[in-house]
């Protein structure tokens, strides 16, 4: 196997994990990533695997209806871009749809040694909350371009 098919082949079994993401496959982690994996995300910045496990274990625990769709997989020679759909209900938020993407780099055996998320947690989270959400509204139209009349201004 050259080292392109042991990375194609870890990024497929990578965003398989994902969309199959549960408690039971948490236990995947050591044959998906190397034991110094790094997962960052708006959020967290998560090192080595018990952490990233929490991360996964603590999102799964807030989420319900929780899944992932991989829609495209972009390689480079020494990263793999993931594009993806996030649905999800939070108690305070409600239904969340997310598109973002993920920088993923991986070792020369194909598992994952870095992972970082990319997503609008501005426009999906903190706009949405209670308290928050008016007075960062307010701000976005002030600084924005678009007349108030525009949709999502």
């Amino acid at each position: 196997m050259t080292p392109d098919d042991a990375r194609s082949r870890g990024l497929d079994a990578w965003a398989a994990f994902f969309e199959t993401l549960s408690p039971a496959t948490l236990d995947r982690l050591p044959e998906l990533t190397v034991a110094e994996v790094r997962f960052r995300d708006p959020f967290n910045d998560a090192h080595g695997r018990d952490a990233v496990r929490a991360v996964l274990a603590h999102t799964l625990d807030g989420c319900r209806d929780l899944r992932f769709t991989v829609t495209h997989r972009l390689y480079a020679p020494d990263l793999a871009i993931l594009r993806w759909r996030f649905e999800a209900t939070l108690p305070a938020i409600g239904r969340l749809d997310v598109i973002g993407t993920s920088e993923v780099r991986q070792a020369a055996d194909g598992r994952v040694s870095e992972h970082i998320d990319h997503w609008d947690s501005g426009e999906q989270i903190y706009l949405r909350l209670p308290l928050l959400g008016a007075p960062l509204r307010l701000i976005q139209r002030r600084l924005g371009a678009a007349p108030p009349e525009w949709p999502g201004a």
